[in-house]
């Protein structure tokens, strides 16, 4: 296995864990602010070392130099493949702009103790391959919302249901796993397979295990609600513990649930009228979409998915930042009236637009290369789907400039105060920008990254690659043999 040229991911783990603690000794929020920021920003700087070093590297898989973990635990934990390249860089980004862009008015109530560690959590978990510890990552992932809405005297119930049933799913289900990877049988069974899919689908919000995405959004701060379900880590449980051992009908079943809610929650953002709801049902419909491209069985398809799932990522965080940006100026956001803020806000309600049509694949920008491979991949295979999709992303393209008109057009809205984005907004924001329509007129890197993801996983679950290339790439060569995993190939499956 090829090595790092430093230890980038433990780095990457202990930083921000340190300025947890630091930022934890300061009471005044604008202090714990300042250290949050520099934490953050130096961990996003080692996770995009670390994405450079495996690029340069032009490896499959990458460890840490040095094997400090090796020496004190006795094996490696973490690891870079490419999968998780790309999104380590893109999770601490996210936790640096959140942190960035919280405002005097919002310090108070955002903790930057639990933010830092919940950043460590997640760019652990995108650093690792070994279930057990994803496992267990995504556990302890969910602890620190439900401190935070506990410390606002916010009612948890509901999360604490939806995170413990869907907690006991993850170990159920591949403790199952294990025993039968120990006996003679050759295909997983139902009873190991469903609680892990049951899993995905809660952390995902997926139809009919969502209800908890709304009043999570509505109990807990906005940067932390961002935080916790931006980054896709139920699309990464469903790639690590669901693909490598779900037989084709069940990737078939998690398709169709994941398509009925992407236009589910599609047209339910029309008819919301607050604006954290509008903001999860948006959420639950493109978390939907790409887990509807990682049930395509094509390079193409795939590769649109995971595409997808980056500029989602970026694109959500940023409207979610706009949202919450229109928030601290004027309260929670009733959606019943048009409210004229254009002329007090421009910038923002140009980053509000821009972000917001990001996400649904406006061309131009970094989402419309993902959805356009996904959606022609989707076609090429199964018609119905594709349509499905093109549906779910109109639904949502509807109700962005929906609730764009109803904040910032129809009315004349006065105030003796400036409500202009301030300096942190301004750095948060135009930078989500830039970096989404930099995707999207240069859109070759992240391609080429994808596309060797997809063939990975392609792999993994069997599947023959050079059939599942789309057909400009099938020039009848013949390309690289399909690997079995090493666990079934070991045992001669």
């Amino acid at each position: 296995m090829s090595e790092l040229h430093l230890p980038w991911l433990e780095l990457c783990v202990l930083l921000p864990l340190i300025g947890s603690l630091v930022a934890f000794r300061y009471r005044e929020p604008s202090e714990a602010h300042t250290v949050g920021v520099g934490f953050s920003l130096a961990t996003f700087f080692l996770a995009t070392g670390a994405w450079f070093d495996f690029i340069y590297m032009r490896a499959s898989v990458a460890e840490d130099k040095f094997h400090i973990m090796t020496r004190l635990l006795g094996r490696e934990f973490f690891q870079l493949d490419e999968i998780s390249a790309p999104l380590l860089p893109l999770g601490a980004l996210l936790f640096a702009l959140v942190i960035i862009a919280t405002v005097r008015s919002k310090a108070r109530r955002f903790s930057f103790f639990w933010t830092l560690l919940s950043e460590a959590i997640v760019l652990a978990t995108f650093s690792c391959k070994e279930p057990w510890l994803i496992i267990s990552l995504l556990t302890l992932a969910t602890l620190p919302p439900f401190f935070e809405m506990r410390a606002r005297g916010r009612a948890t119930g509901m999360y604490v249901f939806y995170m413990a049933i869907f907690i006991v799913f993850m170990i159920l289900g591949w403790g199952i796993v294990m025993i039968e990877e120990r006996s003679t049988k050759h295909v997983h069974t139902l009873y190991a397979i469903l609680p892990l899919l049951a899993a995905v689908l809660i952390r995902s919000g997926v139809f009919p295990f969502h209800s908890w995405v709304p009043d999570f959004f509505d109990k807990s701060s906005f940067g932390t609600a961002l935080l916790f379900v931006t980054p896709l880590t139920g699309v990464y449980a469903a790639v690590r513990l669901v693909l490598p051992v779900a037989p084709d009908w069940v990737m078939r079943s998690l398709g169709l649930m994941s398509l009925f809610t992407a236009v589910y929650a599609g047209g339910m953002t029309l008819v919301q009228t607050e604006g954290r709801r509008l903001f999860s049902f948006l959420f639950m419909s493109h978390a939907a979409v790409i887990l509807v491209g990682l049930e395509m069985a094509t390079v193409q398809g795939l590769t649109g998915a995971l595409c997808t799932w980056i500029s989602v990522s970026l694109s959500l965080t940023g409207f979610g930042l706009a949202m919450r940006a229109v928030e601290a100026r004027r309260g929670r956001l009733q959606l019943t009236s048009y409210q004229g803020l254009y002329e007090q806000m421009p910038l923002l309600a140009v980053c509000f637009l821009l972000t917001g049509i990001a996400g649904v694949g406006f061309p131009g920008t970094m989402g419309y290369v993902g959805s356009e491979l996904l959606i022609d991949g989707a076609v090429a295979t199964y018609p119905l789907v594709g349509i499905a999709v093109v549906i779910a992303s109109a639904l949502c393209g509807i109700a962005v400039l929906h609730v764009y008109f109803l904040l910032f057009t129809g009315a004349r809205h006065i105030s003796s105060i400036s409500l202009r984005m301030g300096r942190r907004e301004k750095v948060a924001l135009l930078t989500l920008v830039v970096i989404l329509f930099a995707g999207g007129i240069v859109p070759q890197l992240n391609i080429a990254s994808r596309h060797h993801a997809a063939e990975e996983l392609l792999n993994h679950r069997g599947i023959d690659i050079v059939n599942a290339r789309p057909p400009w790439l099938q020039d009848g060569t013949a390309g690289p043999a399909p690997i079995r995993p090493a666990h079934r190939a070991a045992k001669g499956r």
